[in-house]
């Protein structure tokens, strides 16, 4: 069988069963002559979408990867106990006050690029090394959102360490990735020593909903990469949309695992409190009671208690912002066992706590003059992350509310080689600066007022803001009342009033897990538990294959005419499987008949394509990319069966995380393997 990466996710894959059917996926490059070698059998027969219910690997345990831009984690559980999630040991290290179920997304490499740390460790031991050592070794920080950015990213894209060293990214992102393996596999050895046996592991990876199809692929890659799982083994390794995977913990929580921010006062205020529900949850209980599936039974089935509130139909958003990006999810809640059916397809954009940072440097810059940062962070670069450490921790502490200013410390490094670098010291960079809401501390500390600090919160959030506005204008959207606000950045107070006030006098109801950091994380390991839980996903692209068409003039263009043997072809056109924005269910099914078209042909190629317009004609229409391509071998028939009447039957399996596609040899029942690569340029 193989796999197109997805509908929304990763990279396809291969697995060597006969049985199975190959698969298609998205973007890829242009046409050549070759890409019409087939035409559809008149009549065409093209039955309706069938479900089939997908075929899943048997595992003992599930492993889920939270790789954050700032944070990482990871958590497991045990199919014989699917709902109880283990979190992580606690990481060495930590900051004072932050609880460390996490760890930063760090990694540091020697200087001849062997591995060395991750997380806290790598930090802290980057941090202790002499300025002059520092130099030589490969320290990385946040590099997910060079995935993201990246607009032609391909297996030889480079990562820049913050000394300035390349590297290979896919070999950066490996090296995380394997951290994360064996540090869980040491774990769940101790734990149940006898369930680790290499097959019984289902690993799941989480990557935002809106990265494009090459960034996905590539987080597959670097699972191969890392030893997660073998090529051949690659339905071991699920990739997890974060938004789904939030929205999938979400539907299992309790009234007092929430908290209402439109009901919240100053220190307090839990949805678990009765008058917090308003009256369409009352209504919905009443419903609810009235009907065959009364709340008793959806909590005992695992939904939780505010999805027992709710009735069939009920809409809600996800909001998962990140470090590096907002992600936005709208789903519909199916009863009467939740499952999940989206809306709309994920949207959202660079909007994550990475912001507020980039805020503060070019704020540095104003003061210090962006030369001298640019240096500093070149010829000091553990300095340099001190001090992304220091501005982390007040950061953390700001809000909306807050009164009093906030101290961040400069490293010394930082003011001894200003005074070396300028002539004179950073309280003079101040003063002479047009910036007069910092000031110079005399206990040697940058003193920035909370209106200050909240201002470099301001671009960020108000993308966030406004991606969540013009989603809810959408008329897929219409009727969510309810808004989960989950991620790393939804742990911020100044965040979080935002929203609310933005959007609570709108009616819609803002609600925060308690643990909004791990929403993601969790949601991951359930979803690696039951992958159907969300049963229609919208198609983010158009996908299809290119065929030839009789010819028909004033129909077709003139350019488009191919005379082969004497027949009339309108060639490169683009016969579509699901359009964009289509709703497809879980195991869904399209499937085309194709013959040959030529007489006496040996070979068939299929070319696999994808676009994101709905209307495309042609395989050479502007936004049309090739995806793959399926080649099957014509071995002579005993039949005596026409060959341009010999039948190629092609399907495409929607509704997951990944596509699948299968093409068939009617008369001799072969089936081929495509390989789908949206890395290549």
């Amino acid at each position: 069988m193989l796999t197109v990466p997805e509908m929304g996710l990763q990279g396809l894959y291969i697995s060597s069963s006969p049985e199975r059917s190959p698969v298609p996926s998205p973007p890829g490059s242009p046409r050549t002559q070759e890409s019409c070698g087939i035409a559809p059998l008149t009549p065409s027969q093209s039955p309706k979408p069938e479900a089939r219910a997908p075929q899943q690997a048997s595992f003992s345990v599930v492993v889920a990867i939270d790789f954050g831009t700032t944070a990482s984690g990871y958590a497991f559980s045990f199919a014989s106990d699917p709902e109880a999630i283990h979190m992580m040991r606690k990481w060495e290290g930590g900051d004072p006050g932050v609880a460390n179920q996490k760890t930063p997304t760090c990694l540091l490499l020697t200087p001849e690029g062997v591995f060395h740390s991750f997380g806290y460790t790598a930090r802290d031991y980057y941090h202790d090394l002499d300025p002059e050592e520092a130099r030589d070794w490969l320290y990385f920080e946040k590099f997910k959102m060079k995935i993201h950015s990246a607009t032609d990213l391909t297996l030889k894209t480079q990562l820049e360490a913050v000394n300035g060293k390349q590297m290979l990214a896919l070999e950066v992102f490996a090296h995380a990735l394997r951290f994360f393996k064996e540090h869980a596999l040491q774990e769940l050895r101790e734990q149940s020593p006898g369930v680790l046996e290499k097959d019984t592991v289902r690993w799941v990876l989480t990557v935002p909903a809106i990265w494009k199809q090459p960034a996905k692929q590539f987080m597959r890659e670097a699972a191969y990469l890392a030893g997660l799982v073998s090529r051949e083994d690659a339905e071991k390794l699920l990739i997890a949309l974060e938004p789904e995977a939030a929205s999938v913990y979400c539907r299992k929580l309790r009234l007092h695992q929430l908290m209402d921010l439109s009901s919240r006062t100053v220190g307090g205020g839990r949805l678990g409190e009765r008058r917090s529900i308003d009256s369409s949850f009352r209504h919905a209980r009443e419903q609810l009671r009235r009907s065959r599936h009364s709340r008793t039974f959806l909590v005992e089935s695992g939904v939780g208690e505010l999805w027992a509130e709710m009735q069939e139909g009920d809409r809600y958003m996800v909001a998962d912002c990140g470090g590096g990006t907002v992600d936005l999810t709208v789903h519909q809640l199916e009863q009467p066992h939740g499952t999940l059916k989206e809306l709309y397809k994920a949207s959202g954009g660079p909007y994550g706590a990475v912001g507020v940072d980039l805020a503060f440097e070019q704020l540095l810059c104003r003061i210090f003059g962006e030369d001298f940062i640019a240096k500093f962070k070149r010829q000091r670069p553990a300095a340099w992350v001190d001090l992304t450490i220091a501005f982390e921790a007040r950061k953390r502490t700001a809000g909306p509310h807050r009164a009093g200013a906030l101290n961040i410390s400069l490293p010394f490094s930082f003011i001894d080689f200003y005074r070396k670098q300028r002539g004179h010291n950073v309280e003079t960079a101040l003063r002479r600066s047009s910036v007069n809401f910092v000031k110079w501390s005399s206990q040697g500390m940058l003193r920035m007022s909370c209106e200050a600090m909240n201002e470099l919160f301001q671009p960020t959030v108000s993308g966030i803001i406004q991606h969540i506005e013009m989603l809810l204008a959408r008329p897929e959207v219409q009727g969510v009342k309810l808004l989960f606000l989950v991620g790393g950045f939804a742990e911020s107070a100044v965040l979080q009033h935002a929203v609310q006030t933005a959007l609570g006098t709108r009616g819609l109801r803002v609600v925060v897990p308690h643990d909004v950091g791990l929403t993601i994380l969790k949601g991951a390991v359930l979803f690696g538990q039951a992958p159907g839980v969300v049963r229609v996903r919208r198609s983010p692209l158009t996908y299809g294959v290119g065929v030839l068409n009789r010819f028909v003039p004033g129909h077709h263009p003139p350019e488009k005419l191919l005379v082969r043997d004497g027949r009339r072809w309108c060639t490169d056109v683009f016969e579509r499987f699901v359009a964009a924005e289509q709703s497809v269910a879980l195991g869904e099914e399209v499937r085309r008949s194709y013959c040959p078209a030529r007489p006496g042909q040996r070979r068939v190629l299929i070319n696999l394509y994808c676009c994101a317009a709905e209307d495309a004609r042609f395989i050479t229409d502007p936004g049309v990319r090739k995806c793959g391509a399926l080649s099957l071998e014509l071995e002579p028939e005993d039949t005596g069966t026409s060959p341009n009447r010999r039948e190629i039957r092609a399907a495409m399996q929607f509704g997951d995380t990944e596509i699948k596609v299968t093409a068939v040899d009617v008369s001799t029942n072969r089936s081929v393997r495509a390989a789908i690569d949206f890395l290549s340029n």
